[in-house]
């Protein structure tokens, strides 16, 4: 039998099972971190501010299976900065897929989701980092034109990079 996904807009309701998520889907690479970076990332994903914060600007995302959440990712607008994300940028951020789900392309439509928002809102650039060891969303993100621009300092002791996809 196939799984049926269901893409929506995610709200505050929806936090606690994001906060989840993203905790779970991003843990799944405790094993090329450091212990303290592992606790840094922990603190970070796991704080309902994280999450709170995001909803005040950004349109979130999420694939459910079963009333359960099991992707989501945020698309914040231009005019927001957030450290290495420019104000004349829109920015991907917190991608996540539960790992069992992995391979289905959840990804792939959240970021296509993502892509249609900006457009249908105007933005002209959509900017996004990630790291060496997220291959599968590097690939994903390349699939879609996104070009690495830049090298960024050193994030939980990992490369990460800085990837823009220009719209206009």
């Amino acid at each position: 039998m196939t799984e049926k996904f269901t893409f929506r807009i995610g709200n505050l309701n929806d936090l606690n099972q994001i906060k989840d998520l993203t905790l779970i889907a991003y843990m799944q690479f405790q094993n090329v971190l450091t212990k303290e970076n592992v606790d840094a990332m922990d603190k970070n994903l796991g704080s309902v501010n994280t999450y709170t914060e995001l909803f005040k600007t950004a349109t979130c995302f999420v694939c459910e299976n079963k009333s359960s959440i099991i992707g989501s990712a945020f698309l914040v607008p231009h005019g927001n900065p957030y450290k290495w994300f420019d104000a004349e940028c829109s920015f991907i951020r917190l991608v996540a897929v539960h790992p069992k789900y992995e391979g289905n392309g959840i990804g792939k439509k959240l970021t296509q989701l993502c892509i249609e928002r900006a457009i249908e809102t105007g933005e002209n650039v959509i900017t996004l980092h990630t790291s060496e060891f997220h291959n599968a969303a590097r690939h994903i993100y390349e699939s879609f034109g996104f070009i690495k621009i830049k090298d960024l300092d050193l994030i939980f002791g990992k490369k990460y990079y800085l990837y823009t996809l220009q719209l206009k």
